[in-house]
């Protein structure tokens, strides 16, 4: 799922550079005009704002009794519901379903937290 849609942003960015690269040459000769001062705008650091929240990014992910697939399901876990994530253990999440109290282990496949991307 997250390779597709990084596939689909470098493709969506290629549309948008495409009639920027094949754009002709000027051919009119440059005048000089005269310069604005803009002020340096400082570089934004993201260290300081909190973790994005995690999400379920699917319709509907089991919870299981353990971190396997081949354990018991003791719930679902739907898009709509808000949880809590106690602990990780490799790409399994512990989580509290807040919406039906239901605790359990679901894959960090399908519930993790968006990347925050700062620019400067």
């Amino acid at each position: 799922m997250r390779s597709t849609r990084i596939a689909l942003s470098a493709a969506g960015l290629a549309a948008l550079a495409s009639p920027l690269l094949s754009a002709p040459a000027a051919s009119a000769a440059i005048t000089p005009t005269a310069v604005t001062a803009v002020a340096a705008v400082p570089a934004v650091d993201c260290d300081y704002l909190p973790p994005l929240p995690y999400a379920v990014h699917t319709k509907v992910v089991n919870i299981r009794s353990k971190a396997t697939t081949k354990s018991t399901a003791v719930g679902l876990l739907y898009d709509s519901h808000t949880f809590t994530v106690h602990k990780k253990s490799g790409n399994w999440l512990y989580i509290t379903d807040r919406t039906t109290g239901v605790k359990g282990w679901v894959s960090g496949t399908y519930v993790y937290r968006d990347v925050r991307m700062c620019l400067d």
